[in-house]
This record gives structure tokens, sequence and C-alpha cells, in this order.
């Protein structure tokens, strides 16, 4: 298998879990991705999650709409700019996904668990080189398009 298939593949898995997670909690997988976004880094503008999601105005409105229905975020207004409103997770209705992310913790540990130093050092490097390619590529879309 080449590098081009072997990305592919792991791009659509991954994309294929993401989507799984999102329908568990009744979202899509773009609305998911917002809320571990706004649930890691904590309250932020609109513009700045929708400059991470390569989204426009509108649509990150419409996607901050939805969360908010569903219970998992809600706009307050910015403590250092009155003016300005920031998308913040409700703790409230976090949603419980440490199941789901213990059993995937679980078996990533032991499928690492096969894996000497020297191959593991490999290993990382693909990882984040992988992760390298997908963020220009992600970034060169969205200047591109």
């Amino acid at each position: 298998m080449d590098g081009a298939e072997l990305g592919w593949e792991l791009s659509t898995t991954v994309a294929l879990f993401h989507e799984a997670v999102a329908r568990r909690l009744r979202l899509n997988a773009a609305d998911h991705k917002a809320l571990r976004i706004v649930t890691r880094q904590g309250p932020l503008p609109a513009g700045a999650l929708a400059a991470q999601l390569g989204l426009g105005a509108s649509a990150v409105t419409a996607l901050v709409d939805r969360l908010e229905r569903a219970g998992y975020v809600r706009r307050v207004t910015d403590p250092a700019d009155r003016r300005r409103v920031l998308v913040s997770a409700d703790g409230d209705q976090d949603p419980d996904l440490s199941g789901i992310f213990a059993d995937l913790g679980r078996e990533m540990t032991a499928l690492v668990g096969k894996y000497d130093e020297r191959e593991l050092a490999t290993i990382a490097d693909y990882v984040r080189g992988t992760i390298a390619v997908f963020e220009t590529q992600t970034t060169r879309l969205a200047e591109t398009g």
C-alpha cells in the first residue's frame, strides 16, 4: 500500500469514527468537532471558532445555534469586551464520552505496546508528519476556496 492510499484510509477511518461519536450525541461531525474545540479551549469568539473549522460567519452561527439548542454551549458576554460574545461549553450538558474514549485509549495503548522505542519514534514521526500535511492542505483549501 502506498502512502497516498494509507493516508486516505487513515483519514477516512478517523472521520467515520468521529461521525459515529457525533451521531451518539445527535450531532453531525462538524458540530462535534466544534464542541470539542470549545470544550478544550474554553470560551472563544464565534469568529475564532469559524477560523478553526474553516467555516464562514453564517455557517458558524447556524452551528452554534444547533449546539445551543442541544444544550451543549451557550453564548456569554466577553468580560474583557462587553460588545463581544463568546461561545462557551455548558458544563451542565457536557456529554459523557468517557466510555467511548476509554475504550479507544485502551485499544491504542495495547497497539502501541507492541512496538519498541525506536519503532515508536518512527510512528510518532509519521503521525506528526501526517498532521502537518493535513494542516497544510487544510490551509491551502481554505485559502483557495
